[in-house]
């Protein structure tokens, strides 16, 4: 045999998958070496490493992308095996072989293996050459901007702009029309060379509404290969995964055979090594086409060791140090049913805009596996992926699975930093997944109900007035049992995110409240006060929330959702500047600037785009609020901006 030995693995990547990683080698005895960036000198992942090597500043470009910085750090370290997660340099070919020049073993497939499956375009002529339906497109090497037009324009309207690099929806536009076109492929161009470092793109005919159907495959240098089953990773927002399943609703027992028969086949024609992962578009007809590989672990591998009760790592590590696969292919058994969500510091609300900032407080569930990497007072930066934990129920059946995960979610606590966290709540229940129904149109499909107002917001209004005002250590102390003569009125003017609300809190004589708004009335008893929990009676229903206070904001984690609370009371009444009214244009996240637009004295109309920000890997247009003349620009391409921050200023026509 072929052993490959080594003894310490420096892992080059971040967060919860170098934790993953992590709890495997040091289980199978390896020691581990982290690597990290200035954004992220005090991360989980760095104090819990046996030693950790700086690699750069916060942008990846200047540290998680750097393979000369990676390569120092790890002959610094002595590690000599280097474990690239996923995202950053995993897909990399010429890191892949920067690693087996320096003597380091990668663990993943070889360089070649890469640049033949790990490029999209590349690994659509494997497939059409074995005769593997492929999603018709253009990946010819002209790629000048009219060329790639004239193409769009052959392959015909809708189309999907996707970068040949890495994956997690970066770099991938779909494009309705011709006219939409340039400013789509520029975008996506911009954020496949920020993300992975490598621009290219290629063209593909958008088959609309399928299923995103993938099979999980392992291969060693001996010429084993097996697949693992599949995954449904249908329910997508920007082209990215949110809930992934194994196995899928709609796969029987014969199109997974077909399927993995068709993956194996690709992989061992290549001679491939360690994990990949071959995604399809499955139609409504049972059709199903190769879209691309994806030639590292996945960010859901979690789901396919639940059912598998494989250790998706380990077999990486193994088969890296040279062992044989040790499995058939019947010799893999599927147990039960596994869903996982990703969390993540994004307002649904707001078109899923990526969040940064302090996490208060951060407490996950017991019972269920949940990989993260935070802890409290942890900082979200602003320069990497939005996702910040992933949580993974398993079940006897589906139906199970979902119902754990639910009520896992519903345990979460992520205070201070405003996450997906409803918003994946809203998504399992939905009938249409509950029924297994979703596809890739889902959240498009479903978009006003996921993200309905929920249908009692009205009583979680008066409980934040109501805990603003107890919380409040200025306000009338409350001890358990007493009641008044007297009653205490009082006006607490609050935001709940979507605007300003008044409620009124009268102190009742049984020492009850009443929280009135909006012509609505709701009645509280509390029971007990602690100092991060209320218990109290509503409605006849004993209740329970947890809350953290935070100087003039409150969060509270109410009946699984999470509310953050502001308390305006005595706060100036908030102009209307934020929309841009007022002609001035603000950075809707912390973030980069990788584009300005126009220029001043530029005439622009309203909604027209002025400036591109990159904030965790995605790229977000800001707009124009008003028409009229481009009086000054505040930044230029390349700058670091914060929240609010004015970056274009009109003068209104």
């Amino acid at each position: 045999m072929k052993r490959t030995p080594f003894f310490k693995i420096l892992i080059a990547n971040r967060g919860e998958i170098a934790l993953r990683i992590m709890r495997t080698a040091r289980r199978l005895g390896y020691g581990v070496v982290a690597v990290y960036s200035d954004a992220d000198c005090d991360a989980l992942h760095v104090r819990e490493a046996d030693s950790a090597v700086r690699i750069g500043e916060a942008l990846p470009t200047q540290s998680y992308l750097r393979i000369d910085a990676i390569i120092a750090a790890a002959k610094a370290s002595g590690a000599t095996a280097v474990h690239p997660g996923y995202g950053f340099l995993a897909e990399n070919e010429d890191f892949a072989q920067a690693c087996r020049d320096a003597g380091l073993v990668f663990i993943g497939p070889s360089p070649e293996a890469i640049r033949a499956m790990g490029n999209k375009a590349g690994a659509k002529d494997i497939m059409r050459k074995a005769g593997v339906p492929v999603v018709p497109g253009y990946q010819g090497a002209d790629r000048d901007d009219a060329v790639m037009l004239a193409e769009a324009r052959k392959i015909g309207f809708p189309v999907m702009i996707k970068a040949v690099a890495g994956g997690g929806g970066r770099g991938m536009r779909l494009v309705e029309d011709a006219a939409a076109f340039p400013d789509a492929l520029r975008n996506a161009r911009s954020e496949a060379q920020g993300a992975f470092g490598d621009p290219t793109v290629i063209l593909e005919r958008a088959i609309l509404d399928p299923r995103h159907i993938e099979i999980q495959v392992f291969g060693d240098r001996y010429g084993n290969a097996i697949h693992l089953g599949e995954r449904d990773c249908s329910v997508q927002r920007r082209h990215q995964k949110l809930i992934e399943e194994a196995p899928s609703p709609k796969v029987t027992s014969e199109l997974r055979a077909r399927m993995g028969a068709v993956a194996v086949a690709a992989v061992k024609s290549i001679g491939y090594e360690g994990a990949g992962t071959l995604e399809f578009l499955l139609d409504e007809r049972g059709e199903f086409y190769f879209m691309e590989m994806n030639t590292r672990l996945q960010v859901e591998h979690p789901v396919t060791e639940a059912i598998t009760g494989l250790d998706l790592v380990e077999l990486q590590l193994r088969i890296a140090a040279g062992e044989p696969l040790g499995l058939r292919q019947e010799d893999v058994r599927f147990s039960g049913h596994a869903i996982e969500v990703r969390l993540c510091s994004e307002d649904a609300h707001h078109d899923f805009m990526p969040q940064s900032g302090r996490m208060a407080l951060w407490q996950m569930p017991d019972g269920i596996r949940v990989e993260h990497a935070l802890q409290s007072g942890s900082e979200i930066s602003p320069f990497y992926d939005s996702m910040i934990a992933k949580i993974i129920s398993h079940g006897a059946d589906r139906n199970e699975a979902r119902g754990r995960l639910i009520c896992g979610l519903e345990q979460a606590a992520a205070f201070g930093v405003t996450t997906n966290q409803g918003f994946l709540i809203s998504c399992l229940r939905h009938p249409a997944f509950a029924k297994g129904e979703a596809t890739t149109s889902f959240i498009g499909s479903h978009r006003d109900e996921l993200l309905a107002r929920r249908a009692n917001d009205k009583a979680e209004a008066g409980l934040a007035a109501l805990l603003l005002y107890v919380t409040n250590p200025h306000a009338p102390p409350w001890r358990s049992g007493r009641s008044l003569a007297a009653t205490f009125p009082l006006t607490m003017r609050i935001d709940l995110g979507h605007g300003a609300t008044d409620v009124d809190i009268v102190r009742n004589r049984d020492g009850s409240y009443l929280a009135s708004l909006n012509g609505g009335e709701h009645r509280f008893e509390i029971e007990q006060l602690g100092s991060d929990t209320i218990r109290f009676r509503t409605d006849g229903i004993m209740e329970s929330a947890r809350f953290l206070r935070d100087d003039d904001r409150l969060h509270i984690l109410h009946r699984g959702a999470t509310i953050a609370a502001r308390d305006l009371t005595l706060a100036s009444p908030v102009s209307a500047a934020g929309s841009g009214g007022d002609g001035k244009v603000r950075a809707a996240m912390n973030g980069r600037v990788v584009a300005v637009l126009v220029t001043p004295g530029e005439q622009v109309t309203a909604g027209q785009p002025v400036m591109t920000l990159e904030a965790m890997k995605m790229e977000h247009v800001h707009t124009a609020g008003v028409a009229g003349t481009v009086s000054a620009i505040d930044v230029a391409e390349g700058e670091q901006v914060t929240t609010g921050r004015i970056v274009v200023e009109i003068a209104a026509a």
